[in-house]
């Protein structure tokens, strides 16, 4: 396919297609003269994962760069995920030559949470962090939430990981692992975060709404014990 069908297709406009193919985040294309060229799916597979790398996870083009890079050269899907979601560096040789940094306020919890959980994650993954800073803000609030109340929503969330993992069977290049990882960790996530808002409405209706708290509680049938009806006599 010609440039102008790759813009079309794939959502990006040719000036921003040009300037990927500068710097080396789009593979040239195939040259057919001088000045052109031709694309094939993969580009398009590539330019499309590109997008949603910058315009959803919103990383820079040089992040992106490194983590297409990484991907490229990576064969084992664990760990083409682990870059994509950010479990662990796309650079580990950089990421070792940086200063230690200092645990987060309650990473010590979160890890907990993760023994009790018994799941076999790294330390300085990042989600650690993140729950760690959740679970220090839960605590300077006094909201009476520790880790030990998340182990419900932690088993839930094991269930679900399940089903994350089988969207990933079946994917045989590189490039589409990494468009298949994508998909579940970036795109699902506003998804599953929507479907339980919209169960919380439900369940918040159903609950504590107008019409839930006035209907009377429903009595004893005809017949029951209270309820004022006649019912069988003792023979």
């Amino acid at each position: 396919m010609k440039i102008s069908e790759l813009s079309r297709r794939s959502g990006v406009s040719i000036p921003t297609i040009k300037y990927y193919l500068r710097d080396g985040l789009l593979p040239p294309g195939h040259a057919t003269a001088a000045n052109q060229a031709v694309y094939d799916e993969d580009h398009l597979r590539r330019l499309r994962l590109i997008r949603t790398l910058i315009s959803v996870r919103h990383l820079s083009v040089n992040a992106t760069k490194e983590i297409l890079s990484a991907i490229t050269h990576e064969g084992d899907l664990h760990e083409i995920l682990g870059i994509v979601i950010n479990a662990r560096p796309a650079d580990l040789a950089a990421k070792e030559d940086q200063p230690q940094q200092p645990a987060p306020p309650g990473a010590a919890d979160a890890l907990r949470l993760v023994e009790e959980m018994g799941w076999g994650v790294a330390e300085n993954t990042s989600a650690i962090g993140e729950l760690g800073g959740v679970l220090a803000a839960l605590d300077d609030l006094g909201a009476g939430i520790d880790w030990r109340a998340l182990l419900p929503y932690a088993e839930l969330v094991d269930r679900m990981s399940t089903l994350d993992l089988e969207q990933l069977s079946g994917m045989s290049s590189p490039l589409e692992r990494a468009e298949r990882a994508v998909v579940v960790s970036v795109l699902l996530e506003p998804a599953l975060l929507a479907l339980r808002r919209l169960a919380q409405e439900d369940k918040s209706g159903r609950l504590f709404g107008t019409t839930a708290c006035d209907q009377e509680p429903a009595g004893p049938e005809p017949g029951e014990p209270g309820s004022g009806s006649p019912g069988r006599s003792g023979d």
